[in-house]
């Protein structure tokens, strides 16, 4: 099955949609852990690591986010099996203290989509040396989230057409450039700054060098979507329980 993307009237893309599979994968995506709920964002310790218990007590994998796009892209069938996929936006702190150890117990894969603006320089956010320290562990992988987490609906509405472009083409370009000059690493994924997308800002981060992006949907990844527009269930922290069951065995295609 083939998709074209058309600007202005032209055909000037094609992206591949996703051949159909018999299973879906959910996509957890984290933001902040902690012992107490500070905001909407936060799922506390105690949430998350009844998360991955149950995931390890009913037999799921969690997969490396990379194995997942590979095989999409490979237009491979994924095996019967019970996969997840589980990564983490924005680069908090909480991440290094909170995250990683639980990373380390239940030895799982997770995916750090991170804008390297904040990165050593804001005071909620990691440094550069204890990313490294993640990478050691071979358990983790570092992807963009644009350079410093812009809301496109409002640039564009503020900026010139021709600013426009050059700012979309900076905020793609510069974070891929200094992750993978700082962490020595393969950055081709994108997650969509808000979940913000459309067939422009498509068109440029394809241009920029991404092969898949990720927005914000409660839906399970399948074959069916996009892959420059995969959906994640961005998980809060009452999604606990039987909440977070459902999340997990639902085999919906999404949209």
């Amino acid at each position: 099955m083939k998709k074209w993307l058309i600007f202005s009237g032209t055909l000037l893309l094609y992206l591949p949609l996703l051949a159909e599979v018999r299973a879906s994968t959910p996509i957890l995506l984290y933001h902040r852990i902690g012992p107490v709920v500070a905001d909407r964002m936060t799922v506390t310790t105690t949430v998350f690591e009844s998360h991955l218990q149950y995931l390890h007590d009913h037999s799921y994998t969690v997969i490396p986010l990379r194995d997942l796009v590979d095989r999409y892209l490979r237009r491979s069938l994924t095996p019967d099996g019970r996969l997840v996929a589980i990564c983490a936006d924005d680069g908090h702190r909480s991440v290094y203290t909170d995250l990683f150890p639980l990373v380390m117990k239940y030895h799982i894969h997770v995916t750090l989509f991170l804008y390297p603006s904040a990165i050593s320089n804001a005071s909620y956010a990691m440094t550069w040396d204890q990313l490294r320290e993640l990478k050691k562990t071979g358990l983790f992988d570092f992807q963009s989230h644009s350079y410093w987490h812009p809301n496109f609906k409002q640039d564009k509405e503020r900026l010139k057409s021709m600013a426009y472009e050059r700012f979309v083409e900076m905020q793609f370009k510069k974070s891929k450039e200094i992750l993978e000059k700082e962490l020595k690493g393969k950055v081709d994924m994108l997650a969509w700054p808000f979940g913000i997308y459309d067939d422009r800002l498509i068109k440029k981060a394809v241009e920029a060098g991404y092969v898949a992006a990720f927005t914000i949907e409660r839906h399970q990844a399948s074959p069916s979507h996009s892959i420059m527009a995969l959906p994640r269930f961005l998980l809060t922290n009452s999604d606990r329980g039987k909440a977070f069951e459902r999340i997990i065995g639902s085999n919906s295609r999404g949209k």
